[in-house]
């Protein structure tokens, strides 16, 4: 074979934003930098991959994502194109829980998308390969390649392996319900601290269907992963590394074929991802980040479409913290291909959606045979539930929608007096010291996106519920969020907020609350006359984040129900940095 046969072709730069920093006499100055860094005159004319990872030293989750970025890198470079690495923020909701840190958790999505967004756009690099590891960095690093919409692939770091405590295989869900048997007396100081040295045993990020997992299993459903690839678990390396080096290759594949990220991740893309988080029963979160990432495309898919998709949808797949399984087992039967497999043999996904690989879903499927012999996921004709596991609720309480996670709940119906707190650490107090009684409707009010500022997720609380086996004796109501750990009749996403003058702000302790997670009803058994003097008296609150990143987080922010986004979206588009 030739030489010149086994070179990568050659790109034409005159339409690459890279040409703006590496062509023509004016860009001397610019090419003397990157000759600075050890790149050949070849290099710095080859199209510039941006190669970003949330890397950092603050949990599992993303601790191996450097390593897994060097192997992305000989794709790119496999491939014609010149890799840049960078990183940018996480925050780790592991260990923001329980404590002021976890405002910062959802702020950081949009701070992630925002420093990506800066950094291509400074530096005018041509594609983007995407790594993330912990919950908000995976929708954090899809949006930016959907703002951008540059050619983009996304890979995620892989899931952590379970832990093992007594026979049984455990994750950090089973700490923090731990933490409430200790608080309870039902489980010792040293069987606690057995359990926490080793339900995160090495690498990775959460083991159950919690966030990181269900938005990685979207990257796969929306087409913005190579099939497989968010599948593997950390520690098996070999396959990591090679899905890395893969992923490297398939973003100079989508450059040559000019395939963009928006015209991947089209309406019925969306559709086919919420399919896939309801039928695996995925975090509620879910129904902020869809949203959120629809809108960079300019695509309205508020969580009221979401929660209607979810509640057409069978739920297949047993999976933790509702089911028995973690991402591991799911890989052990052939990984997210498998759901998408059984979805599309039932006739529930759109088999047509174009994805990475530059096939169409239904394509990338058909080497894919459902397994026999296995319990992990079900075939939609034997689904544990017709309807999905994750569904919307709306009401007098809700006039904007909310979201619960009903997988594997026996219960739907509830009916109690509230009993309220204005931030979730009074409520995680009063929890811990037993200041509550069966029956009640616990609610957690002044934490969703503006008025936290930051709308934090409640595991600590609805953990310790759960570990003083509570957990199906109250309920819980928030405008916050819960972690995908979460399990219970915890209804989160409550809009309009308290902050803004919600009936949520209304509520006071005694007045009577109805669920019906079944017909999809939050009530507040209060007449409109009385709510109507309540709120003639109610007055904002102010918090206590004044200045800084969350103050301006708060001034940004939108409600739950369309994702809690911080900028006006494609739809105001005058340009898209792709085409500079």
């Amino acid at each position: 074979m030739p030489d010149d046969a086994k070179r990568p072709p050659k790109f034409d730069k005159s339409k690459l934003p890279s040409r703006h920093t590496t062509e023509g006499p004016a860009r001397a100055p610019h090419r003397s930098m990157y000759y600075a860094m050890g790149l050949t005159e070849e290099e710095i004319h080859a199209p510039l991959i941006a190669v970003a990872t949330c890397w950092n030293e603050a949990a599992p989750c993303n601790i191996d994502l450097t390593r897994q970025a060097q192997f992305v890198k000989e794709g790119v470079k496999g491939g014609g194109g010149t890799p840049r690495e960078f990183t940018t923020i996480t925050v780790t909701d592991g260990i923001a829980m329980g404590h002021q840190g976890m405002k910062s958790s959802l702020a950081s999505r949009d701070w992630i998308t925002d420093s990506v967004e800066l950094t291509v756009r400074g530096h005018s690099y041509d594609a983007l390969v995407g790594l993330a590891g912990c919950d908000k960095s995976l929708p954090g690093m899809m949006m930016a390649m959907l703002r951008l919409n540059i050619p983009s692939v996304f890979l995620y770091g892989g899931a952590i392996m379970p832990g093992h405590f007594k026979g049984k295989d455990v994750t950090i869900a089973d700490v923090f319900e731990a933490v409430g048997k200790h608080a309870a007396g039902s489980m010792s100081d040293k069987d606690l601290h057995d359990l926490e040295c080793v339900a995160c045993p090495a690498a990775g990020a959460c083991g159950g269907q919690f966030t990181a997992n269900t938005m990685a299993t979207v990257s796969e459903a929306i087409g913005l992963a190579l099939p497989v690839s968010a599948s593997v678990p950390t520690t098996i390396r070999e396959a990591r590394d090679r899905y890395a080096r893969d992923a490297g290759a398939a973003v100079m594949n989508l450059l040559r074929l000019g395939l963009r990220p928006r015209d991947i991740c089209t309406k019925k893309a969306f559709e086919n991802a919420a399919r896939l988080v309801a039928a695996s029963g995925g975090s509620t979160n879910a129904g902020l980040h869809l949203p959120a990432m629809a809108h960079e495309c300019g695509i309205k898919f508020s969580l009221e479409e979401v929660c209607k998709i979810f509640d057409s949808t069978p739920y297949i797949a047993d999976m933790k913290p509702a089911g028995k399984y973690v991402a591991a087992d799911l890989y052990k039967v052939g990984g997210i291909p498998v759901l998408i497999k059984a979805l599309l043999d039932g006739g529930y996904l759109h088999g047509d959606c174009i994805t990475v690989t530059g096939k169409t879903l239904e394509e990338n499927m058909r080497s894919v045979v459902f397994p026999k012999d296995q319990d992990v996921v079900y075939p939609t004709s034997r689904a544990m539930s017709p309807r999905g596991g994750v569904t919307g609720l709306k009401g007098s309480l809700a006039p904007q929608g909310s979201i619960v996670k009903i997988a594997h709940m026996e219960h739907l119906q509830f009916r109690g007096p509230a009993r309220c707190f204005d931030s979730e650490d009074a409520a995680f107090a009063a929890v811990q010291a037993r200041q509550y009684k069966e029956g009640d409707v616990i609610v957690i009010r002044y934490e969703g996106p503006r008025g936290g500022p930051g709308m934090r997720e409640t595991l600590a609380t609805t953990g310790a519920l759960a570990g003083q086996g509570m957990g199906h004796k109250v309920a819980l109501v928030t405008d916050g969020r819960f972690s995908g750990a979460t399990r219970g009749l915890c209804i989160g996403h409550v809009g309009p907020e308290a902050a803004v003058g919600g009936p949520i702000a209304l509520v006071k302790d005694g007045d009577i609350i109805a669920i019906d997670a079944a017909k999809g009803i939050l009530d507040l058994e209060v007449s409109k006359d009385e709510l109507d003097r309540r709120r003639a008296a109610w007055t904002p609150r102010n918090h206590d984040y004044q200045s800084g990143v969350l103050w301006k987080y708060a001034q940004l922010v939108g409600p739950a129900c369309d994702g809690a986004v911080t900028h006006p979206g494609a739809q105001a588009e005058t340009h898209v940095y792709a085409d500079i």
